[in-house]
């Protein structure tokens, strides 16, 4: 069994009744998107906890093998994307057992959602779209889908209807923008009830996005 993550985690109020585990990107840490926090919140928005786990530290291909936090190694920026399957398969468990023990703490599946952004984004969507209990939402930023070949087969009948946020940059150069429109695609047909944002940005997170994340996180959570 592997190992329970680190993590960062930021609580809005006493009691939380809603959780969101948000993943960060390649060579990141759980700290990323922390700062983010205040803007999730909205006038009589309940308590909610924020977990951003670390990923673990691992060689990354791509970046001549250096040691860094991933969710699993890249190969290349191509068709490698989803080469190391064991370390995704790792990644997904891991995030999986996070869900869980929000279930321990007393949060309903229905009150959590699953975030992420680049390589988060990618895992995300893989626990997500797995997990055998119907979740609140998913958030999927600047990232694309790994393994769509095994998808139809595995994806969990609770969360073929998720509701999922797809944001993504216009000027992305490392996830290209066509992957993004290609993934809000490929969700619309498992019947995702997705909402496809886009924007004029790289591969980053911008202004804009955060006021739409935080507008959608209301209607999922209020």
């Amino acid at each position: 069994m592997t190992e329970m993550l680190e993590t960062v985690e930021v609580e809005t109020g006493p009691q939380p009744d809603a959780a969101v585990v948000w993943l960060h990107g390649l060579g990141a840490d759980g700290h990323d998107f922390e700062p983010l926090v205040p803007e999730m919140r909205w006038p009589g928005a309940p308590a909610m906890r924020f977990v951003f786990p670390h990923a673990p530290v691992r060689p990354v291909t791509i970046n001549g093998g250096m040691p860094m936090r991933a969710w699993y190694d890249i190969v290349s920026l191509g068709t490698g994307r989803d080469h190391d399957q064991q370390g995704i398969a790792d990644s997904v468990d891991q995030v999986a057992r996070l869900v869980r023990r929000e279930r321990q703490r007393g949060i309903a599946a229905g009150r959590i959602v699953l975030a992420g952004f680049s390589q988060g984004g990618a895992i995300a969507l893989q626990a997500a779209l797995r997990f055998p209990e119907k979740l609140a939402g998913l958030i999927a930023l600047s990232t694309y889908l790994l393994l769509d070949h095994r998808l139809a087969a595995e994806a969990h009948e609770a969360n073929l209807g998720l509701p999922v946020f797809v944001g993504h940059g216009t000027h992305d150069p490392m996830v290209p923008y066509r992957l993004g429109e290609q993934l809000a695609g490929r969700l619309r047909d498992l019947g995702c009830a997705v909402e496809w944002r886009s924007y004029a940005m790289p591969h980053s997170v911008c202004p804009e996005e955060v006021i739409d994340l935080a507008a959608w996180l209301r209607a999922r959570l209020s």
